[in-house]
């Protein structure tokens, strides 16, 4: 991972706003598991900290059942680094760690240390494909300390008519 970025405080002003979200998530992760879900979601994301930071407001509409989740994205200046938090409202208690990192030739990379079934793994955010009407995240997680990744779900976000 790219510690020195070039991120600023507006690198994630392109997602301000309304989104329609299409997502598409493995099962099971680092199972070796090809059997994909898809679904839909909103997601609102607005400004905070006098855009040192945001917060996006999710609906996902899982096959299982419908549930709730923010992100909290925070910008450090001195380190030109952001930390991303997810929040799952099923879990409203439970914060896992913040993926670090910036955006850099337009793409958006964070990583993190994490825990999946008791085994330590790395965690990758991947931002890419941004445009004004749409933007596209990755998460891929790695068992071997990032040689290889398993891309675990894409979320693909499309601004909703009027928005903007």
């Amino acid at each position: 991972m790219n510690t020195t970025t070039a991120s600023t405080p507006q690198d994630f002003d392109f997602f301000i706003g309304h989104w329609k979200v299409s997502h598409r998530r493995l099962k099971e992760r680092l199972l070796g598991c090809q059997d994909w879900e898809h679904f839909e979601g909103r997601c609102h994301m607005q400004p905070l900290l006098g855009g040192l930071g945001n917060v996006d407001d999710n609906t996902l509409e899982l096959p299982s059942g419908p549930y709730r989740a923010v992100s909290l994205r925070t910008f450090d200046p001195v380190k030109r680094q952001w930390a991303i938090w997810w929040v799952d409202g099923r879990h409203p208690h439970s914060l896992e760690p913040p993926v670090i990192g910036g955006f850099e030739g337009g793409v958006g990379e964070f990583q993190c240390e994490d825990v999946l079934r008791g085994q330590p793994i790395r965690v990758r955010f991947l931002w890419t494909d941004i445009t004004p009407v749409s933007a596209r995240w990755q998460q891929a997680f790695s068992a071997d300390g990032g040689a290889t990744w398993e891309t675990n779900w894409v979320m693909d976000f499309e601004r909703l008519a009027g928005d903007r």
